[in-house]
């Protein structure tokens, strides 16, 4: 069981002049719930290397259990600082894909054409995809293997709009998450307010925002074990 996980490389948060980039407990809450499961994980991003940390998510009111313990962890610190290069991967090479969020990805992955071409290959490969929080924004210029949107009639969720407001982002975002998957045609639901909501439909797996980091991770899981 080999499960490809794509981090973003964007460190700027749009004009303001702050820094974003992935956010800890969605790669630490995954990483373990994977790891433990004997999956083999492999860490990628667009430039490869060191990706840049959300600093909001290292702050001591956003650690869990799972962000300790991936802190102190020195095998994971190393994969982390050596990402390999997403133009370097294939989906042949893997059993599935997992993109953690932050708002970083709504600036590269959404519009890099090999995270765009990768989750189509694992698509069309009918392997599992899983997305959590912002990471589902990838999806927007995604198609399926019919030539429409990857989530056209599916059941999705992500960052809800009401959550981006929270945290003061919304006019910050090039876009919102929950505008575009329902623009492209998914069947977009979500749950309260920071807590874990996560949705299967077929190979494709979403969750809401960090709470539903460990649930998303265990919904791919399923998956693979079939």
């Amino acid at each position: 069981m080999k499960i490809l996980t794509v981090l973003t490389s964007h460190d700027q948060l749009g004009d303001t002049g702050k820094k974003t980039g992935f956010w800890l407990e969605e790669l630490a809450a995954p990483y373990y719930a994977m790891k433990d499961a004997g999956a083999e994980i492999v860490l990628a991003s667009p430039k490869g290397g060191q990706p840049p940390l959300d600093p909001k998510s290292d702050d001591a009111d956003a650690q869990t259990e799972d962000t300790r313990r991936f802190k102190a962890d020195a095998e994971a610190q190393a994969a982390l600082a050596a990402t390999v290069e997403l133009a370097s991967v294939k989906a042949d090479d893997f059993d599935a894909v997992f993109y953690p969020g932050g708002h970083g990805p709504l600036w590269d992955l959404a519009n890099d054409a090999d995270s765009i071409a990768l989750i189509e290959a694992f698509a069309k490969a009918d392997k599992p995809t899983g997305f959590v929080c912002h990471a589902p924004g990838v999806l927007k210029s995604v198609h399926g293997p019919d030539g429409k949107p990857l989530v056209e009639g599916r059941k999705v969720t992500g960052f809800t709009n009401s959550e981006e407001e929270a945290v003061g982002l919304t006019e910050v975002v090039p876009f919102l998450v929950e505008n575009v998957l329902s623009a492209n045609g998914g069947d977009y639901s979500k749950g309260p307010d920071w807590g874990s909501y996560v949705l299967v439909d077929g190979k494709l797996v979403t969750g809401q925002n960090p709470g539903s980091s460990r649930e998303a991770a265990e919904a791919l899981l399923g998956l693979l074990k079939g």
